[in-house]
């Protein structure tokens, strides 16, 4: 389970904190906590590292805070790593949109992808 405490405690009336705190909190997420894996368009092997989040909308109730987000991260065509191997491994950009449900005040929080490219 995913857990965005210092997100469900942001004040409703500040939605520059709430943005900030948020992006905050993504970026120290375990990729494999996310679905980049399913999100992803160009590559086979979703990175984390360089993992960014863009808010494009918020809903903030008593019960719970709501996010709809962009996530940027990269991906790899990895190949079988041979030493002829003519694969590159060039990082991909990738973009996915997922949405956040955290619970207020704990901030236990559920994560879904809502788009993707691929």
């Amino acid at each position: 389970m995913l857990y965005l405490p210092q997100t469900a405690r942001a004040a409703p009336g500040n939605p520059g904190e709430l943005e900030a705190t948020f992006k905050a909190e993504v970026a120290t997420l375990s990729p494999d906590d996310l679905p980049l894996q399913q999100g992803m368009a160009h590559g086979n092997v979703a990175k984390g590292d360089a993992l960014s989040a863009m808010v494009i909308g918020s809903e903030i109730d008593s019960n719970q805070v709501r996010i709809r987000a962009g996530l940027f991260f990269a991906s790899v065509v990895a190949g079988c790593a041979c030493t002829n191997d003519p694969t590159p491994m060039n990082d991909e950009s990738e973009y996915c949109e997922v949405e956040f449900v955290i619970e207020r005040p704990g901030g236990a929080a559920r994560v879904r992808l809502l788009e993707s490219d691929g």
